[in-house]
């Protein structure tokens, strides 16, 4: 198969997924008679003093909510539709795919390599049945579809764009050097995304090492660039645009998660530079010159970088005026996805060749995502609806502090998309004060520390230790956060040895990650602020 087949098939594979999400828009919804909607009251707003109880409003809220069990499940649009609920079996399918992903390459990788495009979509294809035919229920087959859609039409721009781009630094690859790198990929992260900054830079960081590098050099990359690099912004990381969209203030996280994100970060460099200074494999050993120059090529790459990257804010749910695929109240993006497609297809046929062969350029990598996720997301539909359930409900209310938001947040964006994990808890976190997650106003005075005109410091709280549990712990498995397994496939082509799903965890993230993120909940969210 030829490169620019392959390429055809990746585009021609997400056109034909907005083709069946506009068939979905084009079907008439199902009519619902008065008996099965409620209509939410919201309790009305009155003036409190500021010296309000925090308990005496969280008891009033937990009564609103007992009193509105039975409502629907919100949408992204406002409305309030109905969902049944997924039986717990249903889970089933996603836990099976995740423990092929974990054993497959171990244990049988020739019959994992050869079929898992068959096998990972035909386990999400499963779970879409089961909610087609068995519940039935289309909304969050829709849901996962688009947000499918908008997953690789920006992951697969990105990795092309950035394959244009030729970045050779002729130095030698010691600690400091690489520390420089990894700094700089964890500060532009926050500028073009982690996934632009893990595709941008990933492959310099191996030719930089190109004579001893190992397994932990991605990994640290890996925990660095393609996850908690991008905390500050909300282009950083997919969870913070979520919370932006939905009314967090564009710069609270630079404001609010710059301590535990530079505490994080040092920590890791001082890891880092114990492991890289311990690994003398071929330094020092054969006499190399260096000229210390750094080259560039497939300037114009940047130009379509920077259209993918900008057409991220082309979200119907915030600007009227984009046009977009309604569908049982929600809005579904396709315009943004067409100009990031459209920027990645242009950008392969016009990037600088010789950038290519440079970065020895395939769309391995970018195929084994495309097919995985396909799996994933459709896969994972009942686990997050179960979940985000229960947070909604009077009892994950009541279960939910500021302790548990940030080890329960993060547990399950380790292991499920850390996205809509994200948004369940904002909006288990607005609930639990009477707010609601669909109301911007509400948000955003929640991220200032007002509830319904009442002061209370503690959602601030609330929402830091989301934010922070949300990026952080992305970084936990190959599957917490869409650069991770762009970053280990690439490794791999490169001829690295990566550690197994499994391996990843128990030799990486639960030595060195995990210690780190205990450290930042015990000094951030217990110390200083003694929640």
């Amino acid at each position: 198969m030829t490169r620019r087949t392959r390429t055809w098939i990746i585009f021609l594979f997400t056109w034909v997924a907005i083709g069946v999400s506009t068939s979905f828009a084009q079907s008439p919804p199902p009519q619902v008679s008065p008996a099965e909607t409620t209509e939410i009251s919201t309790p009305p707003h009155t003036e409190a003093p500021d010296t309000l109880n925090i308990a005496q409003h969280e008891a009033q809220a937990q009564d609103n909510a007992h009193a509105e069990q039975g409502a629907e499940h919100e949408t992204g649009h406002g409305e309030e539709t109905s969902h049944p609920s997924p039986n717990l079996l249903s889970v089933i399918p996603f836990i099976v795919l995740l423990v092929l992903i974990a054993t497959g390459p171990v244990f049988f990788e020739h019959f994992w390599h050869k079929y898992y495009k068959i096998i990972a979509p035909g386990l999400g294809l499963i779970t879409l049945a089961y909610y087609l035919i068995m519940l039935p229920e289309a909304h969050e087959p829709a849901h996962a579809l688009s947000e499918y859609i908008s997953f690789i039409a920006l992951l697969a721009p990105l990795y092309i764009a950035s394959g244009g781009i030729l970045i050779q630094i002729d130095r030698e690859g010691t600690p400091k050097a690489n520390l420089i790198l990894l700094w700089v990929g964890a500060i532009i992260s926050n500028i073009i995304g982690t996934t632009g900054a893990s595709m941008l830079l990933i492959r310099p960081f191996i030719r930089l090492n190109r004579d001893r590098l190992q397994p932990y050099h991605i990994i640290f990359f890996i925990f660095m660039v393609s996850n908690i690099g991008g905390s500050l912004t909300p282009i950083g990381d997919p969870p913070l645009f979520l919370g932006f969209l939905k009314g967090v203030p564009f710069s609270w996280t630079l404001i609010h998660v710059i301590p535990e994100w530079a505490f994080a970060l040092v920590l890791l460099s001082v890891v880092f530079f114990f492991y890289d200074r311990k690994n003398k494999k071929d330094l020092d050993h054969v006499e190399t010159l260096y000229s210390g120059k750094m080259v560039l090529r497939g300037l114009r790459s940047f130009f379509w970088l920077a259209v993918i990257v900008g057409a991220v804010f082309l979200d119907p749910n915030v600007l009227e005026w984009v046009p977009a695929i309604e569908y049982h109240g929600s809005r579904y993006s396709f315009l943004r996805e067409i100009i990031q497609l459209s920027a990645g297809f242009a950008s392969y046929f016009l990037a600088d060749k010789q950038a290519l062969r440079g970065n020895e350029f395939s769309f391995a990598p970018i195929n084994e995502v495309v097919f995985l996720f396909a799996g994933i997301f459709f896969a994972m539909m009942p686990a997050l609806q179960l979940i985000g359930e229960f947070a909604s409900s009077p009892q994950g209310q009541s279960f939910f502090t500021v302790n548990s938001m940030y080890w329960v947040t993060g547990s399950l964006s380790g292991f499920l998309d850390n996205a809509p994990t994200y948004v369940n808890f904002l909006s288990a976190a607005l609930a639990k004060f009477g707010a609601s997650v669909s109301d911007p106003a509400a948000v955003k005075a929640f991220s200032e520390g007002m509830v319904n005109g009442v002061a209370i410091p503690e959602t601030k709280d609330y929402l830091r230790a989301i934010s922070v549990a949300a990026v952080f712990f992305g970084a936990f498995t190959y599957i917490g956060n869409g650069p991770n397994f762009m970053v280990k496939a690439i490794a791999e082509e490169r001829g690295v040895t990566m550690p197994s799903f499994f391996g990843y965890i128990l030799k990486y993230s639960l030595i060195i990650l995990l210690p780190i993120l205990f450290l930042t909940w015990l000094i951030f969210f217990v110390l200083l602020h003694g929640v």
